[in-house]
């Protein structure tokens, strides 16, 4: 019985990604246009998340940073915090937005995820505080993306997993990160050569 459940978990993991493969290629390519337009013309990218969206753009920004698959020059790119004491000080829902008014620069990305859908005020501001600074925002959402969709401008990129779950949200989300990676990559430095 906890085999079959287990097993099950891959199938629907598998068929989402099987599902949304084709409908979220378009997005990811847009996507990873803005990324490497930031980064080409000497801007950096801005990753955040709340819960466990945070650990993807923490590693988000390892990948940029650091390395994806390959050993390259780092590409700007930094996760923003939520911490306790800055949170005290900006408000809740201030304080993503507060980061990308003192760090951000006209042509940088904005990268927010939200898996869950919920509490999208610290992420509405974020993205205000983006547009304000003449910043393309990157928004990857789950089912819920329709509430972000209004804020969003016609530069900004939204990339929508369509499914209920948290966990599948958090799942393909990680795939899409690595795409994203990957193409950036792969535009700046060519094919990777097979081992």
């Amino acid at each position: 019985m906890l085999e079959q459940r287990i097993q099950q978990q891959f199938f629907d993991c598998a068929d989402l990604q099987y599902q949304t493969a084709e409908s979220l290629g378009r997005p990811i390519a847009d996507a990873a246009g803005a990324l490497l337009g930031a980064i080409t013309a000497g801007g950096k990218v801005m990753a955040c998340g709340r819960g466990s969206a945070a650990l993807l753009a923490t590693h988000f920004a390892d990948a940029f940073v650091g390395r994806f698959e390959r050993d390259r020059p780092g590409l700007a790119a930094l996760a923003l915090t939520h911490a306790a004491a800055l949170a005290d000080v900006a408000g809740g829902e201030q304080v993503y937005a507060k980061q990308v008014q003192a760090l951000g620069h006209p042509g940088d990305v904005l990268l927010l995820f939200d898996s869950a859908g919920c509490e999208p005020a610290a992420g509405l501001a974020a993205i205000r505080a983006a547009h304000g600074k003449d910043m393309t925002v990157v928004l990857l959402a789950g089912q819920a993306g329709a509430v972000w969709r209004e804020t969003l401008i016609e530069t900004d990129v939204l990339i929508t997993v369509p499914h209920e779950r948290a966990a599948r949200v958090l799942e393909l989300q990680l795939l899409v990160l690595h795409c994203l990676c990957d193409a950036v990559d792969l535009q700046l430095m060519g094919e990777l050569e097979p081992s």
